[in-house]
C-alpha cells in the first residue's frame, strides 16, 4: 500500500489547520472522511500522528511526517504544474508587503513567470493591513501578510514564524538607556512592525519619538544606516551593514507570523502560485 496525495491533503490541512472541522471545509471533504484518511494513513505508517485531545496537535512522529509530506506533496504539485495540458492561464492578482518584494519574493515570482508564461501575473505592493483589507474587497487572489500574533489570521496558512529584532547603526546612534527618548525609524500607520514597536515600548514605560518615517524597505534602512534611529524587523531581513540591538536596554518584540490567503474560489493558477511560493519561501 502506498501514500497518495488525497491522504496526504488530508493530513497537511489538519496539521496546519488543527481542526478536523476546518481541514474539511478546506479540501472540500466530510469531517468523518478527514478523519478516515488520517487513520488509514496511521495504519500505513503504523505511527500515531495526531493527538485526539481536546485540542488537536500533531505527535512528535507527526511533527517529523509533516515535512515529508510537505515535500511529497508540493512536489506532485509542482510536476502537474510544469508538465500537465493545458498550460495554467488566465490573470492572477498577487499582493505583498513591500519589504518582501524587495528582499525575498523577486527572483521567485521571475521563476514562477517563466514556467507559466501564460499566467498574467499583477504584483502590487502595500502594508499587510491594507493588504487584508483590500482581499476582503476583492481586489487580490492571493496574498502574502505578516501578523504579530500567531493565529491571529484564521483563513490563511502559515508559511513560517520568525522572531522580530531591534537594528541600528551603533558606531552613529546616539548613547541610549532606560531615560532616554528613543529615536523611532518606522513605517506609517497600518504597520505590523510599528505597532509591534510602540506597544512593547508603552508597556515598558519608555519614552520615544518618531525621527523618520518612510513606507519602504529601503527608505527606513537608509535611515537607519545613517544613525538617524533605530527599528525593528523580522531576522531574515536584517541588512549585514546594521547591528542587532540585543546587548541594549530594548524590550523583546512579539515574532512574525507569516501567512499566505488565497480566495475561496481559487483555480489552479492561484494555487500553483501558493504551493511555489510556500516550497521556495519554507523555513
Amino acid at each position: 500500500m502506498s501514500l497518495d496525495t488525497v491522504t496526504l491533503q488530508c493530513f497537511l490541512a489538519v496539521a496546519e489547520t488543527q481542526s478536523f472541522t476546518k481541514a474539511a471545509s478546506r479540501v472540500g471533504r466530510t469531517q468523518s472522511a478527514i478523519s478516515q484518511q488520517i487513520a488509514k494513513l496511521e495504519n500505513l505508517i503504523e505511527k500515531q500522528l495526531i493527538n485526539r485531545g481536546k485540542e488537536l496537535s500533531l505527535t512528535p512522529d507527526g511533527e517529523l511526517f509533516l515535512s515529508y509530506a510537505k515535500r511529497i506533496y508540493e512536489l506532485h504539485r509542482e510536476s502537474l504544474d510544469r508538465f500537465k495540458t493545458p498550460e495554467l492561464q488566465g490573470e492572477l492578482r498577487f499582493g505583498l508587503p513591500e519589504d518582501f518584494a524587495s528582499m525575498m519574493l523577486s527572483d521567485i515570482l521571475v521563476e514562477f513567470s517563466r514556467l507559466h508564461p501564460r499566467v498574467m501575473l499583477n504584483v502590487e505592493c502595500d502594508l499587510t493591513l491594507n493588504l487584508i483589507e483590500r482581499f476582503h474587497q476583492d481586489e487580490f487572489d492571493l496574498i502574502l501578510i505578516k501578523t504579530n500574533e500567531k493565529n491571529q489570521i484564521t483563513e490563511g496558512v502559515n508559511v513560517w514564524n520568525e522572531p522580530v529584532e531591534w537594528v541600528g547603526k551603533k558606531e552613529l546612534l546616539p548613547v541610549l538607556n532606560d531615560k532616554s527618548i528613543i529615536p523611532l525609524i518606522l513605517s506609517p500607520t497600518p504597520c505590523v512592525y510599528r505597532g509591534n514597536v510602540i506597544e512593547s515600548l508603552n508597556q515598558h514605560h519608555l519614552k520615544w519619538r518618531l525621527a523618520f518615517s518612510s513606507p519602504s524597505y529601503a527608505g527606513k534602512m537608509a535611515a537607519v544606516r545613517a544613525g538617524l534611529g533605530i527599528t525593528a524587523t523580522q531576522r531574515s531581513m536584517i541588512p549585514n551593514y546594521l547591528d542587532r540591538l540585543d546587548d541594549y536596554f530594548l524590550p523583546s518584540l512579539k515574532d512574525i507570523q507569516v501567512s499566505l490567503i488565497k480566495k475561496e474560489e481559487a483555480n489552479k493558477a492561484i494555487e500553483s502560485l501558493e504551493f511555489f511560493i510556500m516550497d521556495k519561501l519554507k523555513h
